[in-house]
C-alpha cells in the first residue's frame, strides 16, 4: 500500500494533452473512410484536415486519456497534477483552462512555436463504441525538460499513458519521471492505452512491467497483446508472476484486480445505459487510484473504479458530469 505521508498530490498524470472532437457516426461512415472500429490510429496534419472536412457536426471538449483520469481524481475530491504539452493557440488555451478550472495543477509551459495543440477525432457508433483518429501535434514535443522533479516527488503516484511511447522525446520524459518517482520512494502506474499501441511497443512495455511499474491498467485486449496470448486467463496468470498490482477491465464483465497474493473479481457498476464508452477506462483508473491514495484495500479500489466508469459511459463525453465524490459515497454505502 501507498505510504501515509502527507504529499501535495495524490496523483501526477503524464499524458498527451488533446482536445477531443466528438461526433456520432454509423458503421457505414467508418467503413467508407477506412476507420478501424474500436481502435485508435495516429494521423498526420493532412489526414487530420481531410477527416475534419468529412465529419458531420461535432462537439469539441478537452480530453486526452490521462487528463480525463485527472479530471476524475478532481471530481472524487483528490489532489492531482498533470504534465502535457499544448501550443499557445486557441485549443491550447481551452485545454489549459478546462483542466485548471477543475483544480488540477497544470504547469507545463505551452509551446510558442511548432505544431498546434493535438486533437482526437472520436467517432461514436450507436452501440456506444468509439473509434479514434489522433493528430498528436504539440504532444510530440513533450520532453524530459517538461518533467518537474518537485511535482513528481510530491505525488503519491505518477501515472503514465501508454500512448506516449509513440514519441521518442516523450519516452525520454517518461524515463526521467519513472527515475524520479522511484528515487523518491513513490509509486509508478501505467495504462497500456490501446492494443495497437501495445503491438507497436510490446518489448518496451513488457520491460517496464517487469521491472519499473507498480500498478498496471489494461483492458482484456491490451493485456492479451502484452503477453502474446489469445485467452484472458492466460494473460491473468502471466500478470500474477510479476511483482505488480494489475487492474484489468472487461467491459460489461467488470474487472479483475490481481497481484501475487490476491485476486478480486469486481462486477460492473449499474449504469442506466451505454451512451458513449469514451473515457470508461480513464475514469476506472481515476476511481482505483483515488482509492489507493486513501490506502483502501484492492477490492474497494476496484469497486470505486467501476462506479466512476459507470458514470462516464452514461453520457456523451469522457469526463464526469455528476460529482463523483457524492456518487461514490452513496453507492459504496448501499453496498456496505
Amino acid at each position: 500500500m501507498i505510504d501515509k505521508k502527507h504529499l501535495a498530490y495524490d496523483v501526477c498524470g503524464i499524458g498527451n494533452a488533446i482536445v477531443d472532437v466528438l461526433v456520432h457516426a454509423d458503421d457505414d461512415f467508418l467503413a467508407e473512410h477506412g476507420l478501424n472500429k474500436g481502435a485508435m490510429a495516429l494521423v498526420n496534419a493532412d489526414q487530420a484536415v481531410a477527416i475534419y472536412t468529412a465529419m458531420p457536426p461535432a462537439i469539441e471538449v478537452s480530453g486526452g486519456s490521462v487528463a480525463n483520469t485527472m479530471a476524475g481524481i478532481a471530481s472524487l475530491g483528490g489532489k492531482g497534477a498533470y504534465v502535457g504539452k499544448v501550443r499557445n493557440d486557441q485549443l491550447g488555451g481551452v485545454f489549459t483552462h478546462d483542466l485548471r478550472s477543475l483544480g488540477v495543477a497544470f504547469k507545463t509551459p505551452a509551446a510558442v512555436d511548432g505544431p498546434p495543440t493535438a486533437r482526437c477525432f472520436v467517432f461514436i457508433t450507436p452501440d456506444g463504441q468509439r473509434t479514434m483518429n489522433t493528430y498528436l501535434g504539440a504532444c510530440v514535443n513533450l520532453g524530459p525538460d517538461d518533467i518537474d522533479p518537485t511535482i513528481i516527488e510530491a505525488s503519491r503516484v505518477t501515472y503514465l499513458e501508454g500512448y506516449l511511447w509513440d514519441s521518442p522525446p516523450a519516452v525520454a520524459a517518461m524515463r526521467r519521471a519513472i527515475g524520479l518517482a522511484r528515487g523518491a520512494g513513490r509509486k509508478v502506474a501505467l495504462s497500456l492505452s490501446d492494443s495497437f499501441c501495445v503491438d507497436r511497443h510490446r518489448d518496451m512495455l513488457r520491460a517496464l512491467v517487469d521491472s519499473e511499474i507498480d500498478i498496471l491498467f489494461a483492458n482484456e485486449a491490451e493485456i492479451c497483446s502484452l503477453f502474446g496470448v489469445g485467452q484472458f486467463d492466460d494473460a491473468l496468470q502471466a500478470v500474477r508472476k510479476r511483482k505488480i498490482t494489475a487492474a484489468l477491465t472487461r467491459s460489461a464483465q467488470g474487472s479483475v484486480v490481481v497481484n501475487e497474493a490476491e485476486v478480486h473479481v469486481i462486477a460492473a457498476a449499474p449504469a442506466p445505459g451505454v451512451v458513449d464508452t469514451t473515457g470508461a477506462g480513464d475514469l476506472y483508473a481515476a476511481g482505483f487510484l483515488y482509492g489507493l491514495s486513501r490506502n483502501l484495500d484492492l477490492a474497494t479500489c476496484g469497486r470505486m473504479g467501476a462506479i466512476a466508469a459507470a458514470e462516464v459511459i452514461g453520457h456523451f463525453g469522457a469526463r464526469p458530469e455528476t460529482p463523483l465524490a457524492g456518487l461514490l459515497a452513496k453507492q459504496l454505502n448501499q453496498n456496505a
